[in-house]
This record gives C-alpha cells, sequence and structure tokens, in this order.
C-alpha cells in the first residue's frame, strides 16, 4: 500500500496574502479557492498539482462558530517544511519579501533555514542538493 500526504489545512488570517506569498518564494499556484465549511470561512489551495496547503479563514458572521477548534486558531502547528532546487535563491526571495532567514544549519543530506510569516507560522526550506 502506498500513501502520500495531499495537503495540509492551516488557519490564517489572509489566506489570499500568503498564498501570493507562496507562489513568489515557491512558484506555486492557487489550484482552487472559494468558500469553505458550509459558508463558514474561505480558502485559498495553493500548491503543486500533487500536493497543497489549504490556508483557511473563518467567518466572524458563521452561522455555527467553530469554537473551541483548531479553525479558529492560527498557527495550529510546528512548521511547514518545503523542498527546493535552490536554497540560495529561495533565502533571496525570502528577504526581498521582507522576513528574516532564521536557523541555518549544513547537516546531512542536506542545508536548510527557517522564517516566521505574518501569521506566526513557521516555514522550513530545505535543500538535498
Amino acid at each position: 500500500m502506498m500513501a502520500e500526504l495531499e495537503h495540509i489545512n492551516v488557519t490564517v488570517a489572509d489566506p489570499q496574502k500568503m498564498a501570493a506569498m507562496l507562489n513568489t518564494l515557491f512558484g506555486w499556484k492557487i489550484r482552487w479557492e472559494g468558500e469553505a465549511m458550509a459558508g463558514e470561512g474561505y480558502t485559498v489551495h495553493v500548491g503543486t498539482e500533487r500536493t497543497y496547503l489549504a490556508l483557511y479563514t473563518g467567518s466572524t458572521n458563521s452561522p455555527t462558530p467553530l469554537e473551541g477548534r483548531s479553525y479558529n486558531r492560527l498557527s495550529g502547528l510546528n512548521h511547514i517544511g518545503v523542498v527546493v532546487d535552490d536554497l540560495d535563491a529561495v533565502e533571496t526571495r525570502v528577504k526581498d519579501l521582507g522576513y528574516t532567514p532564521t536557523s541555518h544549519a549544513d547537516y546531512e543530506p542536506g542545508r536548510r533555514f527557517y522564517f516566521t510569516d505574518e501569521n506566526n507560522i513557521e516555514i522550513e526550506v530545505i535543500c538535498y542538493a
């Protein structure tokens, strides 16, 4: 049996803004966007043909609030890891967008750094080349 990760759903303040940032950094595309969860929010799916991030924001006018559920919290995860071919080029784009790369490390079998976006989501960028 083969299984692979298709998507991760994370709550953010502005799904369209975060999708634009991810598109710029990683060359991803918006796969879908629209009303989500029976009118209780808005979601943008951004990524590749095979995998994506579902960037969700709740509605303040929701008829059934999602109180107590992770959909109401920003950054309900530890970090998102993205593998790239050219770590230095992506780091330049990260800086150009005003983010601060941190925790650089060279390790077997690759190199990495992290940055945190305005939703307090930490993104790890890894290169194995």
